[in-house]
């Protein structure tokens, strides 16, 4: 299972399924990230946390912790 942290950057994928539970799932999908769209990613930051993405046309942060929870292709 290929997950969203394992995305190198300058790749776009598109996301299969979200992993999780109750208000984690529920903030993942508020931030616009619900199956079969398409997250380009930008950069990552020094240190490898968060990541940078391009979502629906906005830029966005997201914690490596929470990008293991979508799964991606």
């Amino acid at each position: 299972m290929k997950t969203l942290k394992d995305v190198k950057v300058g790749e776009t994928v598109t996301v299969k399924r979200l992993h999780g539970e109750g208000p984690v799932k529920r903030r993942i999908m508020d931030m616009g990230i619900t199956k079969g769209v398409e997250i380009y990613v930008r950069k990552v930051a020094p240190l490898g946390d968060p990541m940078e993405l391009n979502v629906r046309g906005y830029e966005l942060s997201l914690r490596k912790m929470d990008a293991e929870m979508i799964e991606v292709n």
